[in-house]
């Protein structure tokens, strides 16, 4: 009996319809919508895992990737009003709002210089004065001194305010910032597309078509992004499944996602403070069905200052091959919505430990995926 009649043995459950969707993957054959929200009813977290973790296997053998980032956020000040968002401030009432000068964004940078750090994440607060000129500005002067860090940089929801200010289109836009310096874009601002979550918890910003079609414009013109998904709010299983079917199909057209990022909503200091945060079990299931699901993303992050490192870690068993990055105690997004990270920052030695204590290889990669060293074949000889 070989792996695949062995793991297909293992997932006979009795349930006929979960029974053909582990033979449908094990013999990589994509699985519908329909399929999707069943797994998400009825299967066992076990099933899961298993049926995760061969996928996972079959992507990337046993390798979990990281890279040494830092995050600059310029600002918490924002235009928008999303119910669930603990990070932004109004122009209107101020308290614990920041808004750093020119000089300090880019003295931030300069103080990374020597940390042998790759990449730049850079994402914040939409504020009107932090326009299109002002970073492609910004880009330039950091390309100027630093021309090897790769620059990714603001969510779709950033994007759609800035190009839309600057009366250009979304290609216009994304091509002056390319040529001032912007090497990827991150995934987020996504949320839940579906138009019944999205006009409840973020109705003023741009819409799930206008996400779409950013991401689609930035893959047309060569740009790598990310995609997320915000769950656990009010949402429910439907909903998650036709967010992540959306981007399946866009995949499909562009092959420009990078790796799915589910983000689980955290309930402190939040206009939906009153909804209790979903369970760890709920977070095992959705990470394993991103997994299952989504035969043409390589990636799947779980993003640990989001989640706490243990429960990343833990989510190792369950699909995921990427944990982020170092990050260096530069976001704040979610410590202020009450993650367990307060202080989110990792050494790459303490990365590498926690996914070789896992039974996993540790990957340092670059912004797209490159291998840049493989330190479980470097008998634990590596630098912090």
């Amino acid at each position: 009996m070989n792996h695949s009649e062995s793991l297909q043995s293992l997932l006979e459950t009795g349930d006929i319809r979960l029974d053909r969707i582990a033979e449908k993957v094990i013999e990589q054959k994509r699985i519908d919508d329909d399929e999707a929200l069943y797994m998400f009813e009825h299967a066992s977290v076990a099933w899961l895992g298993s049926l995760a973790n061969f996928v996972k296997h079959r992507w990337h053998g046993k390798k979990v990737f990281f890279n040494r980032n830092f995050h600059l956020e310029p600002t918490n000040l924002c235009v928008f009003d999303c119910k669930f968002c603990s990070y932004s401030r109004s122009f209107k009432e101020r308290p614990e709002a920041w808004e750093m000068t020119y000089d300090e964004m880019l003295n931030t940078v300069k103080s990374f210089k020597d940390k042998n750090v790759t990449e730049i994440h850079i994402v914040g607060g939409v504020h009107p004065k932090m326009n299109l000129p002002f970073y492609e500005k910004f880009f330039r002067d950091i390309k100027s001194f630093w021309p090897d860090l790769h620059i990714k940089a603001f969510t779709a929801v950033e994007y759609e305010y800035m190009f839309r200010k600057a009366k250009v289109s979304y290609e216009e836009g994304f091509r002056r910032l390319i040529d001032a310096g912007l090497d990827s874009i991150p995934g987020g601002g996504a949320e839940i597309f579906h138009p019944e979550i999205r006009q409840k918890i973020c109705a003023d910003k741009c819409t799930a078509e206008q996400w779409l079609a950013i991401h689609e414009t930035a893959h047309r013109l060569g740009l790598h992004s990310n995609a997320t998904m915000l769950y656990g709010h009010i949402e429910n299983y439907f909903h998650r499944v036709h967010h992540m079917s959306l981007l399946r199909h866009l995949q499909d057209q562009t092959g420009g996602f990078n790796c799915f990022i589910p983000l689980k909503f955290r309930n402190q200091n939040n206009e939906m403070s009153h909804i209790p945060e979903t369970t760890l079990i709920d977070d095992v299931k959705t990470y394993a069905i991103a997994r299952i699901y989504f035969d043409n993303i390589p990636h799947i992050k779980a993003y640990w200052p989001m989640l706490g490192r243990q429960s990343a870690q833990l989510l190792l068993s369950f699909g995921v091959d990427d944990i982020d990055g170092t990050i260096d105690d530069t976001t704040k997004i979610y410590s202020m919505a009450g993650s367990e990270e307060q202080h989110p920052a990792m050494s790459t030695t303490e990365i590498v430990q926690l996914i070789e204590s896992s039974g996993y290889e540790a990957v340092e990669r670059d912004s797209l995926y490159h291998e840049i060293l493989n330190y479980s074949h470097q008998n634990n000889e590596f630098v912090s």
